[in-house]
């Protein structure tokens, strides 16, 4: 059996020694109590008996009309009787009076005070019968009770009142009679008290205790895919059905847990499909990018094409010197590096990302991706202003993403700006802002309306003409941001064109 200061078996003990103790001497206080009012209405019987005695004794027969009492003080034998009658009858006190409330005979054993037997056998001649009275406090069994006891009665000679008679005695001794009992009964109770709580710890021990120790012994070893062991004594009670319960419990987190683990990996395999649909996603957006850019590409390269072949057919001449030769292999030597630049910048951004995050410098991706934009046809005609002003401009971030997300941009500023007549500008402006990098990219198109701005960003949504955008170049650019900690929103007041706004965490350049 486990014992400690906070163990149900302690807890237990203590209760149930609590109730018992309690319960036992209830019991007893109202056993002293009724035993204390038998024992004082048992001497108030006594007083009343020996009280009927004296008033037959000493009462007379009337003479000549004329009642009186006998004269008690000049009857020696018959005040001895009283005196030895009053001490066998365990009272100490008695007064007569006659009917004219003189005191006639008085005997004071315990030196009271003679007006509270007085007023007895005063209230006995008024009342005509017999009175009981109280008189002080003392401490009684358990508590303080009443000291004395007063009885009085009338005293009658032939149906005519001649006087009263008054009995006084201490309950004093009714007390210790009762204080000596009530040692015994503590002892009793006791015994009884151990005894029961003794029997109450092996019940409780035996059906209740033991099988809660054998259930936290069970729940202490227990290991996961190990049978749940079975109790030593089955009981059909409430222990055994706590025990049924947790057998069940343990069953269906066994079941929830394969059923857990089947869920978990068909989401790693739906997270998968779905990194791997992202991915093409992005790819296609980035061919669709890169099948713009083929046109102006075909014709960037065309020019310098036809310049080679000019300075080819001058180089098959047999008039040439040796230092006009060379002019014309340098110079088709430069077209040729402007041809392979322009096809190295294109498979450069068409080639598949390997999705490494890397330190990466924003400015030169900015100016890298102005550079393949520049010799476009597209950008005939727009006016491009680049403010960038950042200090920090150096982010994690996987470079090509971030010229994609660039591309993707500019390239939608630049569809707004073919539909309007005016000035056509477009500005990419950098700045520091706290531990962040603030990219703003503005066109003076028509811009956007506000409800066509909750919506940008969402898959497949374009303002643009059927043939001219798949709707993913923004949701594409949102991701990818987001995937940074950054964040991208867009500004379009009505009719001033619109600012795309990107804030993208920088590298603390002072650790």
């Amino acid at each position: 059996m486990r014992f400690s200061f906070y163990s149900l078996t302690t807890g237990i003990l203590a209760y149930l020694t609590f109730l018992i103790l309690s319960s036992m001497l209830l019991i007893n206080v109202v056993m002293m109590k009724f035993a204390e009012r038998d024992l004082i209405q048992a001497k108030g019987k006594t007083g009343e008996l020996f009280l009927q005695m004296i008033a037959q004794t000493v009462g007379c027969e009337a003479c000549d009309d004329k009642k009186k009492l006998l004269d008690l003080e000049t009857n020696i034998y018959l005040k001895k009787y009283i005196k030895s009658q009053l001490q066998a009858s365990g009272f100490d006190n008695l007064i007569i009076l006659n009917s004219e409330k003189e005191n006639i005979f008085t005997i004071n054993y315990s030196n009271i005070a003679e007006n509270e037997v007085t007023r007895a056998a005063l209230k006995a001649l008024e009342t005509k019968e017999t009175v009981f009275s109280f008189y002080g406090l003392t401490w009684g069994v358990i508590w303080p009770g009443k000291k004395r006891l007063n009885i009085a009665t009338p005293i009658f000679s032939r149906d005519q009142l001649t006087g009263a008679v008054t009995v006084s005695g201490s309950l004093s001794p009714i007390y210790q009679k009762l204080r000596k009992s009530e040692k015994i009964f503590f002892i009793y109770i006791l015994m009884n008290t151990v005894i029961f709580v003794l029997f109450g710890i092996f019940l409780l021990s035996r059906n209740i205790l033991n099988p809660i120790n054998k259930l936290l012994d069970i729940a202490e070893t227990f290991k996961e895919g190990e049978p749940f062991p079975e109790l030593a004594h089955s009981s059909r009670n409430e222990i055994g059905h706590l025990y049924s319960s947790l057998n069940m419990m343990v069953k269906r987190i066994e079941e929830n847990k394969k059923e857990l683990k089947e869920h978990i990996s068909s989401l790693k395999k739906a997270n998968q499909e779905l990194k791997s649909a992202q991915g093409e996603i992005i790819r296609s957006e980035k061919l669709a990018s890169v099948g713009r850019l083929a046109t102006g590409v075909a014709h960037e390269i065309g020019n310098p094409i036809g310049i080679i072949l000019g300075y080819l057919d001058l180089l098959k001449r047999e008039d040439l010197n040796e230092e006009e030769r060379q002019d014309f292999l340098e110079r088709t030597e430069l077209e040729i590096t402007r041809i392979s630049q322009i096809i190295r910048q294109l498979l450069d951004f068409s080639r598949p990302t390997g999705g490494e995050i890397q330190k990466t410098n924003l400015h030169g991706l900015i100016i890298e991706t102005l550079n393949m934009l520049k010799p476009q046809p597209v950008m005939s005609g727009i006016e491009l202003k680049t403010y960038l002003n950042a200090l920090n401009d150096i982010i994690w971030a996987d470079p090509n993403q971030i010229k994609q997300v660039l591309l993707n941009i500019i390239i939608n500023s630049i569809d707004a700006l073919e539909t309007v007549s005016h000035r056509k500008i477009l500005v990419i402006e950098t700045s520091d802002n706290e531990s962040s990098i603030k990219l703003k990219i503005t066109d003076t198109g028509t811009g956007i309306g506000e409800k066509d701005i909750a919506r940008i960003f969402d898959p497949f949504y374009t303002t643009k003409e059927p043939g001219k955008g798949t709707g993913l170049g923004l949701s594409i650019c949102y991701r990818i941001i987001d995937s940074l900690g950054g964040s991208i929103r867009v500004e379009s007041p009505a009719g001033e064109g619109m600012t795309v706004i990107i804030e993208i965490p920088v590298e603390d350049i002072d650790k």
